[in-house]
Parts: structure tokens; sequence; C-alpha cells
């Protein structure tokens, strides 16, 4: 079973998140700030992150920045879900090391699929 890490604040979008994750066979653990995300990335092992990016206590970009400068966690794929849609935040986002890039409001069903590609080989 993929096991998934949801960072979000907002409790409504990561129940949705969780229970459509969790119906479509996936183990979802969820992180409600970037600091209890990275705490929950350094003592379990993740297939897939899924970061939004504004949060409270750490953001998502600078989750990203820390988990690609390190050296067990650098490959771990990353999805950033987030309303913060601009070319710029995308960029940002790319070049920090984001693997995909999901607009807020998203389809949930399009998030699945876009899940099931990056874990699932």
């Amino acid at each position: 079973m993929n096991r998934i890490l949801l960072a979000e604040d907002d409790p409504q979008i990561a129940r949705l998140i969780q229970f459509k994750l969790q119906r479509e066979g996936f183990s979802v653990t969820w992180a409600e700030n970037g600091e209890e995300a990275l705490k929950a990335l350094r003592s379990s092992l993740f297939d897939l992150v899924i970061l939004d990016v504004m949060m409270p206590v750490k953001d998502g970009f600078s989750v990203l920045a820390e988990l690609k400068t390190d050296a067990h966690l650098h490959k771990l794929p990353v999805m950033m879900l987030t309303a913060r849609a601009n070319e710029r935040d995308l960029l940002t986002g790319f070049q920090s090391g984001a693997t995909d890039y999901i607009a807020k409001p998203f389809d949930p069903a399009h998030l699945v699929e876009r899940v099931r590609a990056l874990v699932e080989p």
C-alpha cells in the first residue's frame, strides 16, 4: 500500500482528500502544518508528499526546500496542491523541486489520477 503524507491546514479539504485517496487504497497521514509534515517525514517512510503552500508555522515552499536538501528525502516526489497558482508560484514550485503542481479548486478524481501516476510504476 502506498503511503502519502498530506500537509494541509484546512480540515475540510484534508478530510476530502483522505477519503478519496483511502477509498482508492492509499494510506494517508495528515499533517496540519509544515512543521508537523517535516516531523512526520523524518519519523516515517512515505511514497509521496502532497503540500499546500499557505500553511501556518512553515509554508509549503519552505518544507519543499528542506526536503530537497535532506539526503534521505530529496528523491521523494512532492505534489504542490494550492490556491497559489499564478505563473510565478508554479515556477517557484518546479524550480524548488516539486514533481507536480495542482491548483485549488481541484477535481478530486483528477487528484487521485495524478497521485496514482506519481506513485505507481
